[in-house]
C-alpha cells in the first residue's frame, strides 16, 4: 500500500509553540484573577469609608430635624397661656359679642407662625377662628377641648384627620374669676417639616411613645408601626432609584429591608413625650463615587486585556500553518482508513458465507447433543431393567412367580419412566409449557433411592437421610424433580468410588425455599465455573458424557429454583437444589 508523504513539524518547534501558548495563557488568567482581587478590594475598602460618612451626615441630619421639631413645638406651646389671659378675648366671652374675636386671632396668627388658632365657648362651639369655615363647628367631644375645660394647664392633643395624617394641637380653658369660659386651640404647623423632609434622598418618619408613624415622608405610613409600614409601601420618592443602582454592593450588613431591598436605618430621640424620629437612607450616594473609581480600574484593566490579545493574535498564523500541516496529515490518513473499511467490507462478506456454513453445522452438532443426551437419562433405567429381569430370572428358577412378577411390575414402570424421560429431555432445548402439581419432597426423594437401590446395594455405600417432621410441598413436575435427585445421588455415588468409606447424606429443609442438599466425602470439585456446562465431566471415557448437570439445572431453573455445587469444609461436594416452596394457602386450593 502506498504510503502519503506530508511534511512533518519538528519536536522542538512544536514545544516551542505549546510552550508559548501556555504562558500567554497563564498571563491572562493572572491579569484576570488580579482585576477581579483589585475590584473586590477596591469596592470593599470605598464602600466602608463612604457608608461610615454617609452614617456621619444622617444623624447630623437627624439631630437637626429633632432640634427643629422640639423648636417648633415649644415655641407654640406658650401661645395657648399667653391667649388665655387676653383681656379682648375674655371679654367677648363674658359678653358673646365676638364681631372682633376672629380678626384678632387672625393678627396672632401672622405673628406666632401657627397653623390655625380657634376659641371655643363653654359649650364646644367655635366662636372665633382663623379659618372662616369652621365658624360655628361644635368641639364638645374633641379630646384638646374636654382636657383643657378639666385641666389648669395647657394640653397638647394629637388628632387624626378624616383625610389621612394628624392635627397638632394646643389646648388651654378661658377662666373670668372662677368660671370657665371656653378654651383657646392653637394648631400646629408640623407638615411643613413633612414637605421639607421630602426634598432629600432619605426617607424620615417621626413616631410618637406608642411606636405610631405621626410626620412621615411617606403619606401611607402615618398610622402605621413601622414594620407595618415598611412591609406595605417602598417610599418610591426617596429611595426606590437608590436602592436599584445598590442592588447587593453593600459591603456592611443592612439595618433595615424594605420590600426586600437593603437599607441603612438610623433614629434618634425627639426629647418630646417620647417621641422618636428615624431616617432610611440609601446608598446611591455611595455607589455613586464608588462606582466611578471602579469604572477607572476596570478600564485600565480592559486596556491591558486587550493588548494581551493583541499579542495573542500575532501568535495565530504560526498556530494556523501548523494546523495546515495537520490537516494534510488527516487527509492522508482517512483515504487510508477509507481503503481499510473497504477491505474490512470484503472481509465481512466472506464471514456471512462461512456463518452460513457453521449455521447448518451447528444443527448437526444439536442432533448429536440430543442423542447424546438421550443415551445418558435412559442408562440409568435400563441398568434398573436389566438389574430386575436377572431378579425375575432366579425367583422363576427358585419357583417363586409372585415375587417375579413384582420385578416384572417394576420394570414395567422403568419403561413408562423411559417415555416420560424422551418426552422431558426437550426441556433442555426450550421452556417447558407442562402444567405443574403440589409435590411432595420426600416422597419424591424416597422414589428416587429406590430407582437407586440396585446400585446402592452393589456399592456399599452409607446413605445418611435427615428430613423435617412435616411433608415438604413445591409447585412442580414430580418426574422432572426424581430426574433432578437421581442425577445429584449417581454422582455423589461417582464422586466416591476411590473412597474407602463412602458416604453420602441427603438433607430435605424447609424455609423460604424448599432445599435438598446432598453431600458427599469424595475428592471435590476441580471447576466449579464450567461444573453446569454441556459435556464438561471428569468421569473416564464410557462411564459419562457430561449431560446430567446441565439438564438437571436447566430443570430446577424451569421450575423457578437454581441449583449450586460448592466445596465442603471437610472435604467431598455439596450439592444444593433450592425450589420454591408451596404456602399452605396455595395447596389447600391445589
Amino acid at each position: 500500500m502506498a504510503r502519503t508523504e506530508t511534511p512533518e513539524t519538528s519536536p522542538l518547534e512544536r514545544v516551542r509553540i505549546a510552550t508559548t501558548g501556555w504562558r500567554i495563557r497563564f498571563a491572562l488568567i493572572f491579569l484576570l484573577v488580579a482585576a477581579i482581587v483589585t475590584v473586590s478590594v477596591t469596592n470593599w475598602w470605598l464602600t466602608n469609608r463612604f457608608t461610615e460618612s454617609t452614617k456621619n451626615r444622617a444623624e447630623l441630619r437627624l439631630a437637626l430635624y429633632s432640634g427643629n421639631l422640639v423648636s417648633e413645638l415649644r415655641s407654640n406651646a406658650i401661645v395657648p397661656q399667653l391667649l388665655a389671659r387676653d383681656p379682648t378675648l375674655i371679654g367677648a366671652l363674658n359678653s358673646n359679642d365676638y364681631s372682633q374675636s376672629t380678626q384678632r386671632l387672625i393678627s396672632f396668627v401672622e405673628e406666632i407662625g401657627a397653623a390655625s388658632l380657634m376659641m371655643l365657648n363653654i359649650d364646644g362651639r367655635t366662636v372665633a377662628a382663623t379659618d372662616r369655615n369652621v365658624l360655628g363647628s361644635l368641639h364638645r367631644s374633641e379630646p384638646y377641648f374636654i382636657e383643657a375645660v378639666r385641666s389648669n394647664a395647657t394640653v397638647f392633643s394629637v388628632i387624626p384627620r378624616e383625610a389621612g395624617g394628624y392635627r397638632f394641637t394646643y389646648s388651654r380653658r378661658l377662666e373670668s374669676g372662677a368660671n370657665v369660659l371656653g378654651a383657646i386651640v392653637v394648631e400646629v404647623d408640623l407638615q411643613k417639616f413633612e414637605r421639607a423632609w421630602a426634598g432629600i434622598s432619605d426617607a424620615v418618619a417621626v413616631m410618637d411613645s406608642q411606636g405610631r408613624i405621626i410626620l412621615s415622608t411617606e403619606p401611607r405610613w402615618r398610622g402605621l408601626n413601622e414594620d407595618e409600614a415598611l412591609a406595605l409601601q417602598t417610599p418610591q420618592s426617596a429611595i426606590t432609584r437608590a436602592i436599584r443602582a445598590t442592588a447587593d454592593w453593600t459591603a456592611l450588613p443592612a439595618d433595615a429591608y424594605i420590600q426586600g431591598e437593603a437599607v441603612m436605618r438610623l433614629d434618634a430621640r425627639v426629647p418630646f413625650r417620647g417621641w422618636k424620629i428615624t431616617s432610611y437612607t440609601t446608598y446611591a450616594s455611595i455607589r455613586e463615587r464608588v462606582n466611578g473609581i471602579l469604572a477607572l480600574e476596570i478600564m485600565g484593566f480592559a486596556i491591558l486585556l486587550a493588548l494581551a490579545f493583541y499579542a495573542l493574535s500575532r501568535k495565530t498564523a504560526l498556530r494556523m500553518a501548523l494546523f495546515q500541516r495537520e490537516s494534510a496529515e488527516l487527509r492522508a490518513l482517512n483515504q487510508r482508513l477509507q481503503r481499510e473499511i473497504a477491505e474490512r467490507e470484503r472481509v465481512q462478506q466472506n464471514l456471512e458465507v462461512a456463518e452460513q456454513s457453521l449455521a447448518q453445522s451447528s444443527k448437526l452438532a444439536a442432533l448429536g447433543e440430543m442423542s447424546a443426551a438421550v443415551s445418558h437419562e435412559l442408562n440409568q433405567p435400563l441398568a434398573a431393567m436389566k438389574t430386575y429381569l436377572a431378579g425375575a430370572r432366579l425367583l422363576l428358577n427358585r419357583n417363586r412367580p409372585d415375587e417375579a412378577l413384582s420385578s416384572f411390575g417394576r420394570i414395567d414402570d422403568l419403561i413408562e419412566r423411559m417415555g416420560a424421560i424422551t418426552r422431558q429431555l426437550k426441556s433442555y432445548a426450550r421452556k417447558g409449557g407442562d402444567a405443574f402439581s403440589p409435590v411432595n419432597m420426600g416422597d419424591a426423594l424416597a422414589s428416587s433411592l429406590s430407582m437407586m437401590e440396585p446400585q446402592l446395594r452393589q456399592r456399599h455405600v452409607q446413605i445418611t437421610r435427615i428430613l423435617p417432621d412435616q411433608p415438604v410441598f413445591v409447585m412442580g413436575d414430580r418426574m422432572r424433580i426424581e430426574q433432578v435427585m437421581i442425577n445429584l445421588i449417581r454422582n455423589a455415588l461417582d464422586a466416591t468410588k476411590s473412597v474407602s468409606d463412602p458416604e453420602v447424606e441427603i438433607i430435605l429443609a424447609a424455609g423460604e425455599t424448599a432445599t435438598l442438599t446432598v453431600r458427599d466425602n469424595g475428592h471435590g470439585i476441580d471447576d466449579i465455573g464450567a461444573l453446569f456446562e454441556p459435556f464438561y465431566t471428569t468421569k473416564q471415557p464410557g462411564d459419562g458424557v457430561g449431560l446430567g448437570l446441565a439438564i438437571s439445572s436447566g430443570i430446577v431453573n424451569d421450575l423457578g429454583g437454581r441449583l449450586t455445587a460448592r466445596n465442603g469444609q471437610q472435604g467431598g461436594a455439596v450439592f444444593e437444589m433450592q425450589l420454591p416452596i408451596l404456602d399452605e394457602e396455595i395447596e389447600a386450593a391445589e
